[in-house]
């Protein structure tokens, strides 16, 4: 038998996975929890969506994007960085929803997380608990660059990681996330953070705050969900390809933040 190394491994995995070549994907990546997030991209750049056994892609060689769907949870945030990383990506953004956490938040409102509180779990596997779960510097200065140049409403802050569903019924998990004084909750950024960090893969979020968990009325519902898909999907996505467009233009200019592998290289 002949022994397989990671690398070839992480690429025929993520072709199972995908049902794509490695060689199909483009430079830079937007990650995703949302299949309609995919089906928007594939219908505005008239690119073919591809399914695997795990995640749904679309390439478009014209902007050099390709977005990929990866499901949710943090142990699904995981896997997609470490297959993602053996690819010469330039850099990522991963476009995901968030509770907001304050009373003046309002749905639509973007979240900027700076670092996201390790409260899931996956991220032990990369480092021990003290270790920040941090965004990459660069790709945050390019989300906040895209969103100062729309005049879009922001808010930065930090996200709390969590595994757990319906936590919005559990009084002493809510104590606890009050406590932390975290401006969001989600269900994967601090294992993305964690992960890229360990694998040297240039990733940045930009969340939507999608609904408003700790107010009255405010927990999202099947209406409620398919009201923000409806207004603020398309926003996202774009939003999502400037960054991208963004982050090259500042790799270029050699500002500070990207990895050093993820500066100068070549396309799949």
């Amino acid at each position: 038998m002949v022994e397989m190394h990671e690398a070839q491994f992480a690429k025929e995995t993520l072709e199972r996975y995908s049902g794509c070549s490695v060689e199909e994907f483009q430079p830079t990546l937007l990650l995703t929890n949302f299949p309609r997030y995919v089906e928007y991209f594939s219908q505005t750049r008239h690119a073919k969506i591809v399914e695997g056994s795990v995640f749904k892609v679309a390439h478009c060689p014209k902007e050099e994007v390709s977005i990929l769907d990866f499901k949710i949870g943090s142990p699904a945030a995981a896997l997609v960085v470490d297959l993602c990383s053996f690819l010469p990506f330039k850099s990522s953004i991963f476009l995901g929803m968030c509770g907001g956490l304050r009373r003046r938040y309002v749905v639509g409102d973007y979240l900027v997380p700076v670092a996201s509180i390790r409260g899931e779990g996956t991220s032990d596997f990369y480092f021990p608990p003290e270790v920040p779960a941090l965004a990459n510097f660069l790709m945050q200065k390019s989300v906040t660059d895209v969103l100062e140049e729309g005049k879009s409403n922001y808010h930065i802050g930090i996200t709390y990681t969590t595994n757990m569903r319906f936590w919005e019924f559990n009084e002493e998990f809510k104590s606890r996330l009050k406590n932390t004084k975290a401006q969001a909750i989600e269900m994967e950024c601090a294992t993305l953070f964690a992960a890229s960090y360990k694998r040297k893969f240039t990733l940045g979020a930009l969340l939507l705050v999608s609904d408003l968990p700790l107010n009255a009325n405010g927990i999202k519902t099947k209406k409620s969900s398919e009201f923000v898909y409806e207004k603020y999907m398309p926003d996202h996505v774009e939003k999502g390809i400037a960054i991208l467009q963004r982050s090259r233009q500042l790799q270029k200019h050699h500002v500070k933040g990207a990895y050093h592998r993820n500066v100068g290289v070549s396309a799949v």
